[in-house]
């Protein structure tokens, strides 16, 4: 039982670092609030980790990349947020 809470603690902790990169690194304010930002983290993660698989060794179980893959993977699916959403739209000067 305390692995199991530590795993998903872990997951919680990871998804908001990496949730908290990316969207440092996409231009523009962002307020997605906290939970939106640690679920976009671990989707990240599951999606740079199915990304690595395609790109290396195939797709063979369920496997989440490491801290690069999980940021890129965040970007993506910010980007793909924010498309989808609508947020972020382009100030016109």
């Amino acid at each position: 039982m305390t692995a199991v809470f530590f795993t998903i603690l872990g997951w919680i902790v990871f998804g908001l670092i990496a949730g908290f990169i990316a969207r440092a690194l996409v231009p523009g304010k962002d307020d997605i609030g906290l939970i939106r930002t640690i679920l976009l983290g671990v989707a990240g993660s599951v999606v740079g980790g199915f990304l690595f698989g395609l790109l290396t060794v195939g797709i063979r179980d369920f496997q989440p990349a490491g801290w690069i893959g999980s940021v890129i993977g965040a970007v993506i699916v910010l980007v793909i947020y924010n498309k989808i959403t609508g947020r972020k739209r382009r100030i016109r000067s």
